[in-house]
């Protein structure tokens, strides 16, 4: 490959020929691992094209030598989403951002202008969160981990806990995807389009407007091409109030965890909603009670005080998949009383800790060797699919999992996994990697399944989901998706961005 110039962006191989996610859940080989660049020189557009037509030449040489490709962001799936026996592309570098865009905005958008942020793939949501806050911006809702990039965390559905906001994909409205050797698009809504043809024609880009494509491309984890850019909503900056208390597993708190209405459970600001809702339950200390935490959305005021270094190296927004990995689980007899002390040494109790999202959900690494499973379930049935993990604890473990509950308002995406309306429960088994944890991992999935309760899975996180149990979780929604990719991506197009994963999950043709 000949050396580029500063105007020309930088596609380097670094030689690598397997891939390790960052929580080591598998090393498999790959043909190539490939790291780009944008262009020294230019304008930030002149840069942002310079790596559009980089994206462009990779699709290119792939199909040229028959090869598959697939996109690979911060590494943070536990599963084979984004990896492929041909060639992996590293995003990461790719993070330029756009905060001025307002003037190209389409005349029937309805939306706030101002609020609107053009982020490169690569740009992490660490680095969004730290840009926009200098703007006095706030992302809508975040998952726990700072270290995603936007576009991975877009594209396996990645959950916040905001109960009235929805997903990552939800505040999504425009995707500049690479797909094919030749064509790159700017995919929006038909119904709302947010920029105008001008904005497309600056890319490069073709402008496609569709509800059915853009739903289906929200959550495709690789599958309809390289995300190049991502066109975000954004809401003025806004302080969490944050309060994390022991409490009863009692009548009225199993209320509030199958139907979200809080009034028969004294919550720190009584009777107003939360933003964020969460209920962390230690099998071994359930006459202790359980972690309910609790987060309230207000205005922004300068002078507030920051969420101090209270919390052992842990964010206050950390899930137990930042901590659990320190949990061993190689001697059954000590698994209670470990991981109870790991437990209360990350989870202290908390009282109106303050901060912006960024502050809040602060954490950017991995401590231990970790594996995790989310599951979706209908409201309704969130204390019976507790009930049922505390007595599989009890029966046929002991297991070095903790039982969490976060909930978020149902997502519009085809494949978003937040499916159930109004609001996803989202059942969290968090374990040290281990063939313990998988045992408890492959009894919970069996026992839904038995007991017929309706389910999904966090794409990004450990399931079992083939073909059929695609087409039994989401019906007539997986054939659009797939009528979808076949009508954005030629055949060609489809074999080079497609992988075993896909072909799992019966999405592939």
């Amino acid at each position: 490959m000949s050396t580029p110039t500063a105007a020309e962006a930088r596609v380097v191989d670094t030689g690598q020929h397997s891939w390790t996610p960052k929580h080591e859940t598998f090393t498999k080989p790959i043909r190539a691992l490939w790291d780009v660049h944008n262009p020294l020189e230019g304008s930030a557009l002149e840069q942002y094209n310079g790596a559009t037509r980089a994206l462009l030449k990779l699709v290119r040489d792939a199909q040229t030598q028959g090869v598959r490709l697939r996109a690979l962001g911060g590494g943070w799936s536990f599963t084979e989403a984004p990896l492929t026996d041909g060639w992996m592309v590293n995003t990461k570098w790719l993070n330029l951002y756009f905060n001025n865009v307002s003037t190209l905005v389409h005349p029937n958008y309805g939306g706030d202008r101002a609020g609107l942020r053009f982020a490169q793939c690569g740009c992490s949501i660490q680095q969004l969160n730290t840009s926009l806050r200098a703007e006095g911006r706030s992302l809508r809702t975040v998952g726990a981990s700072n270290g995603q990039t936007i576009a991975g965390a877009l594209s396996t559905g990645t959950h916040g806990s905001a109960l009235d906001v929805g997903t990552i994909p939800d505040y999504v409205v425009g995707l500049h995807l690479v797909v094919g050797p030749n064509r790159h698009v700017w995919l929006e809504r038909a119904s709302r389009p947010v920029m105008n043809d001008d904005f497309a024609a600056r890319l490069n880009a073709e402008p496609v407007r569709d509800d059915e494509l853009f739903a289906a491309a929200l959550v495709s984890f690789g599958s309809f091409g390289l995300i190049h850019g991502v066109m975000i909503e954004t809401d003025p900056v806004f302080l969490l109030r944050m309060f994390r208390r022991h409490m009863p597993l009692d009548a009225g708190l199993r209320h509030a965890l199958d139907s979200l209405d809080f009034s028969r459970v004294q919550l720190p600001r009584g009777a107003e909603r939360p933003y964020h809702f969460q209920v962390v339950v230690n099998p071994y200390s359930l006459a202790n009670g359980v972690h309910v935490t609790t987060m309230y959305r207000g205005p922004f005021r300068a002078g507030y005080p920051p969420p101090p270094d209270v919390f052992g190296g842990f964010g206050p927004g950390d899930d137990a998949i930042s901590f659990v990995g320190l949990i061993t689980d190689k001697v059954p007899a000590v698994i209670p009383a470990v991981a109870s002390n790991v437990l209360a040494q990350a989870y202290k109790d908390v009282e109106d800790v303050q901060g912006t999202i960024g502050e809040i959900f602060s954490n950017t690494t991995t401590r231990g060797k970790a594996n995790s499973t989310a599951i979706g379930l209908p409201l309704a049935r969130a204390t019976e699919v507790m009930d049922l993990a505390l007595e599989l604890n009890r029966t046929r473990g002991p297991f070095a999992s903790l039982v969490a509950f976060r909930f978020v308002k149902a997502t519009g995406a085809t494949l978003g996994w937040q499916r159930f309306a109004p609001a996803t429960c989202i059942l969290e088994l968090d374990a040290p990697l281990s063939g313990r944890t998988r045992t408890l991992y492959e009894l919970m999935w069996k026992a839904l399944d038995d007991r017929q309760i309706p389910h999904t899975f966090h794409w990004g996180k450990q399931h079992a989901l083939d073909a059929a149990g695609v087409r039994r979780a989401y019906g007539a929604a997986a054939n659009r998706w797939v009528a979808a990719r076949e009508r954005l991506l030629d055949a060609p197009a489809r074999a080079t961005f497609t992988n075993a994963y896909l072909q799992q999950l019966g999405l592939a043709t």
